[in-house]
């Protein structure tokens, strides 16, 4: 079985070029992925402010790092994670996906891309992060941490709401 890799995005930069936290996130994607029989790898993000979509950018990186296009779907229509994480389930159940999903993301937002694959039905699993955290503050680090409180019941809300506006009820 092919397992999944689903990449969320993150900030491109004025000149189009990867923020470090976009290319952390693919490194990490990339690394893992290596280690596993062909996986399909699936950068998500829409355009932003900045360049081309999240998605996009993330593709080159992993074309760069050796991935074989082939290999990688992008998924260019999620402005956010739960749209993104809603459209990468979309994706994968048009295309019978059966084997294994995982997020491939910073530490702090991992908790909330796990939960709202679950909850879609997706039992997403995650990418070992490791390596460096960048050069953040812990000021900052502790703003994105402090910033998923209010957005993960949030997200699992409207995830709830979607799959069970998806699925038929029980008879």
């Amino acid at each position: 079985m092919t397992a999944a890799i689903i990449i969320f995005g993150a900030a491109v930069r004025p000149d189009g070029s990867a923020s470090p936290t976009l290319r952390r996130r693919v490194e990490a994607a990339a690394r893992f992925g290596a280690r596993l029989p062909a996986p399909l790898f699936i950068p998500t993000g829409a355009k932003g402010r900045f360049g081309a979509a999240e998605s996009t950018v993330m593709a080159g990186l992993l074309r760069q790092s050796g991935v074989p296009p082939a290999r990688i779907v992008e998924e260019p229509t999620g402005t956010d994670t739960l749209s993104s994480a809603l459209a990468c389930v979309a994706l994968l159940r048009r295309r019978g996906h059966a084997g294994p999903v995982f997020a491939a993301t910073s530490r702090f937002h991992l908790p909330r891309c796990l939960l709202i694959l679950r909850l879609s039905g997706m039992p997403a699993r995650p990418v070992p992060i490791g390596g460096s955290r960048g050069a953040e503050s812990w000021a900052k680090r502790w703003y994105w941490r402090l910033r998923e409180v209010p957005a993960i019941p949030y997200d699992a809300g409207l995830a709830i709401w979607h799959r069970l506006r998806r699925e038929p009820p029980q008879a």
